[in-house]
Parts: C-alpha cells; structure tokens; sequence
C-alpha cells in the first residue's frame, strides 16, 4: 500500500482513490478514521499535482513564448522540489531509515502526511494558477508579470518562492525581446513590444515600467530601428551595442529604480550618438532657421508677400461669379505659398516644401470684414471669464493653421506640441503683421485722399460755412485714430519682434552654435560630469550638447517666446484680439468709403440737414467717434492689466509635458548646467528675464507718459507715483 501510495504522489493514477482524490468507497470500511482522512489528504495533495501537470502540458502548446516559457519553468520547479521530495522519500522507505521506519518495518501514514504537508499550499495556488492561464486565451507580457508579481506577494515563503522563480522567468524572456528592441531596433512576428510604426503594443509593458522609461523604451527602440531600417552610413557602434545587453542583462522590471537608471543611461547615450551622427549640429541650426524664419516671421519680405497674396485671393475669390471658382481650399493656399516666395529669399529655400496650409472647416467662401462691433469693447474681460483666445481665423476670416512637415530625424527633436506651439505664434504674428499693414495701407489711403483734396480746397476741407468745422473734426478725428492705431502696432510689433522673438533666436543660435556649447560644456561640466553615463566619454574638450539637453533648450525657447508674445494670459490675448479687431473695422470702414473718411462734397447727403451739419459727415462722424472710444478704451484696459501682470507669477514654463522626460536628478542637473550656461555663470532666472521682457513693453507703449501721467490722482504728480512704485 505504502509503494502505491508514493506513486500515486509521483503522479500515476490508482485504484485506492476515486478521481476526486478521495478514498474508494470499498476501501473505507477497511480503514481507521484517521488513515481515511491521512489518505484524503494524500490523494488531495497528488490530485493537485496531476492537475497542474496537465495544464502544464496543455498551456506549451500556445503561441505565446512567455507562457511556454512560464509551463518550462513550472515543469521543473516541480521536478527538482516535488518529484524529488517523493523519490527521496520513497528512498527511505527502502533503506529503512529510522526516521521514517518504525522498528524497521512499519511505516505511520501520518509521517508521510508531515512531509508532503508543505506542498498544500503551494500546490492549491499553482492549480489556481494554471486555471487563470488557461481561463484567458491570450496573456501578453505585460499583464502576465503583473499577475506574477501581484501573486507573489505573499507572507508563505514557499509560495512565493515559487511565484517569483516564475516571474523571473517571464521577466528574462521579455529582457530577451527588449534587448532586441532596443539594442539592434528588432521585432519578433510574435508577441512583439511595438508596431511597425514602433509604438509599444498594449500589454507589452508591465506595470512596474515607469511611464518615464517607457518613453524612453519607445524613443530608443524607434532611433535604432529607423536607423538600421534607413541603412545609415553610420550605425550604431558595437561598443555601445554590447555595453546596453550588459547593462539589461544586469536587471529586472521588477527592480524598478534600477531598471530606470538603466533605461535612462541607454537613452542618453543613443541621444549622444544621434546628436553626433545623425541629427547633427547644422540640421538642427537649420530647422530653427526655416521655422524662425515662416513661424515667426523673422523673414519679413516673404511674411508680407504670403499675407498680401492671401488678400489678393480673398479679392480675386469675392469677384468671381462661379459658384465653383469662388471657394478657397487648402490647395489655394499652398498656391499662394509659392507665389508668395517669388523673389524673395525664400524663393530657392528648400524648406519651403515643408510648408503647408490646412483648413479645418474644410473649403469656404471669403468674407468680407465685419463692420460691427462684436464686443463691447469699453468694458474689459476679466480673468476668470476669459476662456483661451486664439487668432488663427483673423488671416483668412476662418481658422487656418500653417503645417510644417517634419521627417526622419527631425522628428527625433521636434515633438508635435513644438509644433502646435510653432503654430500659435505664427497665427498671432500674422494677425499682427496683417493688422500692421492694413492699418499703413489705410494711412496711405487717407494721405493721397488728403492730397486730392487739397488741389481743389486749398487749405481748408471745403464744404458749406455750416459743415466746415463738422468735417475738419471728423478729419481730424479720423486722422488721429488711425495714427494711434499705428502707433500701437507699431510698438507691439518692434517689441515682438526685436525685444522677444530676435533676443530669444540670437540666444538659442548661441547656445547652438559652437562658442554657445563651449560655454554650456565649461558652465555645465560639474554638474552634467556627474550625471552622465559612465560607459560614454566626457569629451573634455567637448564642444557638443547632448541630445536631451538640446530639447530641453528648445522647450524654454518657446516657452519664452509664447510667456513673451503674451499668449500665456487670457486676458490680455483677448484685448489684443480685441484691438485688431477694432482696428480692422475701421479699415473696412474707410475702405468702403472709398479711402478717405470725408465724403466727396457733391455726394448726395453732404448738403447740411437739419442740425446743420451735412448728413453723411454726421454719420461718419458717429462712427468713427465710437471706434475711437472703442479703441483708446481697449488700450487702457490693455496696459492696466500688463501693468498689473508683472507684479503675478505668470512667467513660468507653461506646458511641462513639452519636457523631455527624464529622472529628477538628470533634470537638476541639465537645469543647473542650462542656467550657467545662459546666464554666464550666474543663476538664470527665466521668469524674471521674461519679466524684463514685459517691462521693456510697457516702456515703449508709456514712453511719452501718456498712460501713468493719465492715472495720476488729482493733486498728485509724477513724482509721487514713480517713488509709490519704488522706482525713485
């Protein structure tokens, strides 16, 4: 019985138990109580073990290498502890060990009981095991490790043991696919990480993955592979090859912190290298160049060219008859590109052909400018009213946005929110620089209508003795807000574009350039010495910035720029959308008079009525009055609250996910070495050089002291409120 009994352990079935594992009924009236229920829980503990080699041997016929892997391990986890137990056990039996043999011939059941007791557990858990891996028809890595782990975190030592043999197991066999992944770019055909587009699957990355080294995973693992895809001249080198399997082989997922620094010096230096090799110094120079010079506006003969040709299609569209013809698409558009660029500089540019229009509406009629007033513009927003302003439909009179194409390797720097920031700016510099020129164009208008006038009424604006002053007053009224209105953009435009967008480009081309990494390299040293892989070298005499760092630059480059352009403030990007917009009535205005604001003296409605005042020049009169309320109302509301703005914090970095991601110690550093190398040396403080930004507008729009002298108290004086301010 005792023979039967070890190899009904070992797995074999017998007649002494039922297939539930308990004791056949003819048996049991043979029995004492005790060794009924030693024997139950003997064939309890083989019916467990039979199960779980069943599935076992059920579960390696799947597809899935992980789990194949999972049923080998588990296959041999119960060869050498089980199966062994039961051969060793049974071996004392036959060498009638003292400690098993009773008197040399008499074996107690319980004793057998005691020894396989340890398995229970064990056992109940793995066949609870095996029945979730079969109850699920596929496990990707992903979660199978997660279910691992989770199980293994128990307080019964022998379980999870077991469970973590197992997870460890698993975890080296996804190793196994990483390191092809992100060592030499490869995929499998089955259970890959990523598509062919190198986007990690779903399911491919357990939990204990951080979001930060995912990221990494996908960025290095899409940088290998498209580069081994594309066949570069320059691969990666075997070195650095076989240092990253080293590293990866030296730890698990499931160690997180490790395995996160590990992930992180592997991105690092595949962003040295690319920074070196393939996206070099001079794409990067000259992508920053093509986007400065159409995003923002830095080519400026070509910036009035496209928006004088959007104007000229806008025209040509409002003339035709055609149904058809009268639409603008995006295909006009990218026509008016091209057109737009002949003779200029931009005409030869090859980084024109990355430049494209996109309508989101779709196709459209133009319209012609709105002559009323859409809001009322005396009272001004406030902040927690205002919602996001945008100005991509001021250009065209629907929303446009100007694309830039970006291709292997530039997509390696230019992450798709640089280029929706890219975006932003270019609407809102358009709409200035359209804005500017109307208003010029205006001025022009009124000066030839000015000198035609004046052949035939001398000095004075003609017209009855009645009307005579009614129209020197509008004249002048109209002369006067078209004058501030020039002043105004006039002011805004040279601050964006000298104090912000020049000042800004001429420090990132420094640091870019070779003297700028030279002083990044000797202001940053230290602190980027001590946190830079040890398996890259140092380049003490380096002259290059690392890849990541460089995104970083480029991130605070435009966050600058957009804390500088104002876009960051609701409010104050409402009032300005609030003045172009003013300023754009008034022009359709004058346009529609036929380019002067006094009407002909022999137009009908000239003749003075009633209150002795020519009824045309009354209307116009009240319409250029209340434009003119409209206007000076915004432009006091507009430097109240930029005033008011300086003494806020809204100079921070406004999106931090535009970051590139990275372990908090690497983003101290790259902080600190970023701040001496812009900064000469000192702490670099971004918001408060942004700040100075602001102050030198506010310096500009209050030059003559029309805006402080304004709000001094009756009985004050200038004096007073420079010394309130603590400028004095």
């Amino acid at each position: 019985m005792i023979a039967e009994i070890f190899l009904v352990l070992a797995g074999h079935s017998s007649s002494l138990f039922t297939d539930d594992g308990q004791v056949d009924s003819a048996l049991q009236p043979l029995l004492h109580p005790g060794e009924q229920q030693v024997l139950e829980f003997l064939g309890k503990i083989a019916l467990q073990y039979r199960t779980v080699k069943k599935s076992c041997t059920t579960l390696s016929s799947s597809s899935s290498r992980y789990v194949c892997a999972l049923c080998t391990s588990l296959n041999q986890i119960l060869k050498y502890d089980y199966e062994s137990l039961v051969l060793e056990t049974e071996t004392k039996v036959l060498r009638r060990d003292a400690e098993l043999v009773g008197r040399g011939s008499f074996v107690p059941l319980s004793t057998i009981r005691a020894i396989f007791s340890e398995w229970e557990s064990p056992l109940v858990t793995l066949v609870s095991l095996v029945q979730e891996l079969e109850g699920q028809k596929s496990w990707p890595p992903g979660p199978l490790i997660d279910m691992l782990l989770l199980r293994s975190k128990t307080g019964v030592y022998r379980i999870a043991d077991i469970l973590s043999r197992l997870s460890m197991v698993v975890q080296r066999v996804w190793r196994t696919q990483l390191t092809a992944f992100l060592v030499h770019g490869s995929m499998s055909a089955t259970d890959p990480l990523a598509d062919d587009r190198f986007i990690l699957v779903e399911g491919s990355m357990p939990r204990c993955v951080s979001s930060q080294s995912r990221e990494s995973i996908a960025y290095v693992g899409r940088a290998v592979g498209t580069v081994k895809a594309a066949k570069w001249q320059k691969q990666l080198p075997r070195h650095l090859a076989l240092q990253h399997t080293e590293l990866l082989d030296s730890t698990l997922p499931e160690d997180q912190i490790i395995f996160d620094r590990v992930i992180s010096e592997i991105r690092l230096n595949v962003s040295d290298w690319l920074w070196m090799n393939i996206l070099t110094e001079k794409d990067v120079s000259d992508a920053v160049d093509s986007l400065a010079n159409y995003f923002l506006l830095r080519n400026g003969e070509f910036s009035l060219s496209l928006i004088r040709e959007i104007e000229r299609l806008k025209v040509s569209r409002l003339a035709s008859r055609s149904g058809v013809s009268s639409m603008i698409r995006e295909q006009d558009l990218n026509l008016a590109i091209l057109r737009a660029s002949l003779g200029t500089s931009a005409q030869h540019d090859p980084a024109l052909a990355y430049l494209r229009f996109s309508l989101p509406s779709g196709p459209l009629r133009p319209l012609l400018p709105s002559l009323v007033d859409p809001t009322n513009q005396a009272s001004s927003p406030r902040v927690e009213d205002t919602e996001a302003t945008s100005f991509k439909d001021l250009l065209l009179g629907t929303p446009i946005t100007l694309n830039y194409s970006v291709s292997w390797p530039l997509d390696l720097f230019l992450h798709s929110a640089d280029l929706l920031t890219y975006t932003d700016l270019h609407a809102f510099l358009s709409s200035l620089r359209k804005t500017h020129t109307r208003i010029h164009n205006c001025w022009t208008s009124l000066s030839n209508a000015q000198r035609a006038r004046r052949r035939w009424t001398g000095l004075g604006e003609g017209g009855t003795d009645e009307d005579l002053k009614a129209r020197s007053t509008l004249l002048r009224c109209g002369w006067g807000v078209v004058r501030d209105m020039g002043w105004f953009l006039d002011t805004l435009l040279a601050y964006v574009m000298t104090d912000v967008v020049d000042t800004e480009y001429r420090q990132l081309k420094s640091l870019l350039g070779k003297e700028g990494m030279s002083q990044y390299a000797s202001g940053g040293s230290n602190t980027l010495l001590g946190s830079r892989p040890s398996g890259l070298s140092t380049h003490s005499d380096s002259t290059h910035i690392d890849f990541t760092t460089l995104r970083t630059i480029h991130s605070m480059y435009l966050d600058r720029l957009v804390t500088g352009c104002l876009l960051n403030n609701d409010t104050l990007t409402s009032i300005l959308r609030s003045i172009f917009e003013v300023c754009e009535r008034l022009v359709a205005q004058i346009e529609r008079w036929g380019g002067d604001v006094l009407p002909a003296l022999l137009f009908e409605g000239s003749i003075h009525g009633d209150q002795g005042v020519g009824i045309m020049v009354q209307e116009r009169w009240e319409i250029v009055a209340e434009i003119n309320k409209s206007f000076h109302a915004c432009l006091g509301s507009f430097y109240h609250h930029l005033s008011e703005s300086t003494s806020h914090k809204p100079f921070t970095t406004s999106d931090a996910s535009k970051s590139v991601l990275m372990n908090a110690s690497g983003i101290n550093n790259m902080s600190l070495s970023l701040a001496a190398a812009i900064g000469g040396g000192k702490l670099f403080d971004g918001s408060a050089e942004v700040r100075r930004h602001i102050e030198r507008l506010l310096l500009r729009l209050d030059f003559s002291g029309n805006f402080s002298l304004s709000n001094i108290p009756p009985g004050g004086n200038a004096a007073n409120i420079l010394q309130d301010g603590g400028l004095v």
